[in-house]
């Protein structure tokens, strides 16, 4: 019997459907822009941070209104926590990874993870609260998640003088942005840890590292985990005094790495685990994930302070007396930028990379592993031990294609680089 016309229109129109969800939207085209927080400021190296984000768009770049659950725009190609979840092996991998298929988030995380900021951003609860949502996370509850006001800073670096007010509103600045990234990426990674949103009174080291200081306490207090600073500056000569801001016992440090070439501090530090980026790729006619190789704009490089700490003996042939960063990397780039929920200004969705990314997303990774090192020295030496190669057999994929630095003079190649660190981590194991 041959199909009836209405059969046809039917079965034309569930083609159509099913076309669409195979074929991705074509990705935004603009220009990452670096919000107010991320430009640096000329001469402020050693006095000022900024934040390590790039934004490729927002809500208003889509023309469509929001779906309510799963990617907020369907069909494009940037990063959820169940594709984070499935590139990196963290949940059962479904083949190609698209953004807009796999459903599985990460599991696990306890004891704390502190995110250091600048300014406040009084919608921060609210915000991972609706981001949760959206992607079906473990929901937060007042006991797991605290944002706590740091003093004005002292001197030495990492003390605080006075008392903790509420800091200034981060509206305008770029920082609220950041501070809804490091939160809704680390609780991401990590559901069952207590997240600690540490605000500091301004984006200067003073006030900054005041704040480390206040997140120390609280991680430590809670039994142990990480603390994640998506910010920094240019390196200058007394930044050695800093070191011992990142010191408390059963603490982790992880800092990014910077989205232009060149070394920045707190990353620098031999007492932190230096967070660079990676380009990951996905094909554009289904939406699967190919690969990952270097971001361009990711900083890395030999410290001009930091002397070579031990567990960088393996490659002092490439640092030489200089420590190296980054130590490891994760997917940085924008334009395969993760979804983050911001309603001070807008509200809007954005799409956001840059190495502000890859810091609270390694420091969630690591919390969920669930050795919790007694410091980052402890954590870096297990990082530094992992042996894989290109093929990424071991704990972590060795980037070994790409380029990166000052006029693109690193490469990537197999083993430790200026570009990608160790590498991207594969699962749970040896974190």
């Amino acid at each position: 019997m041959r199909p009836s016309s209405a059969s046809l229109v039917i079965a034309v129109f569930l083609f159509a459907i099913c076309a669409s969800t195979a074929l991705a939207q074509p990705g935004v085209s603009k220009t990452p822009i670096q919000p107010p927080s991320s430009i640096p400021v000329p001469g402020s190296a050693g006095k000022l941070a900024n934040t390590h984000l790039l934004v490729l768009a927002t809500s208003a770049d889509f023309g469509v209104k929001p779906q309510v659950s799963g990617p907020p725009f369907p069909g494009y190609l940037y990063q959820t926590p169940a594709s984070v979840a499935c590139i990196y092996h963290f949940a059962p991998t479904t083949a190609g990874c698209n953004p807009n298929i796999v459903s599985t988030n990460p599991s696990g995380g306890s004891k704390a993870i502190a995110i250091v900021d600048a300014y406040d951003d009084p919608n921060a609860y609210a915000d991972l609260q609706f981001f949760s949502t959206q992607f079906g996370l473990t929901p937060i509850t007042p006991a797991t998640f605290q944002v706590v006001y740091a003093p004005p800073g002292g001197s030495p670096p990492g003390s605080c003088t006075g008392s903790a007010t509420q800091p200034p509103s981060a509206m305008n600045t770029g920082w609220d942005v950041e501070e809804s990234l490091d939160i809704e990426w680390s609780h991401a990674m990590a559901p069952g840890a207590t997240i600690y949103l540490v605000e500091a009174q301004s984006s200067s080291n003073s006030d900054l590292f005041c704040a480390v200081s206040v997140a120390s306490t609280l991680v430590s207090a809670a039994g142990g985990g990480e603390v994640s600073m998506s910010w920094g500056g240019g390196e200058f000569p007394s930044e050695t005094t800093y070191d011992a801001v990142f010191t408390t016992p059963k603490v982790v440090y992880f800092a990014s790495s910077g989205d232009n070439p060149g070394v920045y501090y707190p990353s620098a530090s031999p007492n932190v685990v230096s967070v660079g980026g990676t380009s990951v790729s996905y094909d554009a006619n289904n939406g699967a994930f190919i690969g990952e190789n270097t971001w361009q704009s990711s900083g890395g490089g030999a410290s001009a302070y930091e002397s070579r700490p031990s567990y960088q003996a393996s490659v002092s042939f490439i640092v030489g007396s200089q420590r190296g960063v980054p130590d490891v990397s994760s997917d940085g780039n924008p334009y395969t930028g993760v979804w983050v929920w911001d309603s001070l200004e807008g509200p809007y969705w954005y799409t956001v990379g840059g190495t502000s990314v890859s810091s609270p997303t390694w420091a969630g990774i690591v919390n969920t592993a669930g050795t919790f090192a007694a410091s980052s020295n402890a954590e870096l030496s297990k990082l530094y031990a992992d042996l894989s190669g290109g093929l990424g057999f071991g704990y972590l994929t060795d980037i070994v294609l790409g380029d990166c630095g000052p006029y693109v003079g690193f490469s990537a190649g197999l083993g430790w680089d200026f570009c990608s660190g160790k590498g991207s981590p594969v699962g749970y194991g040896g974190k």
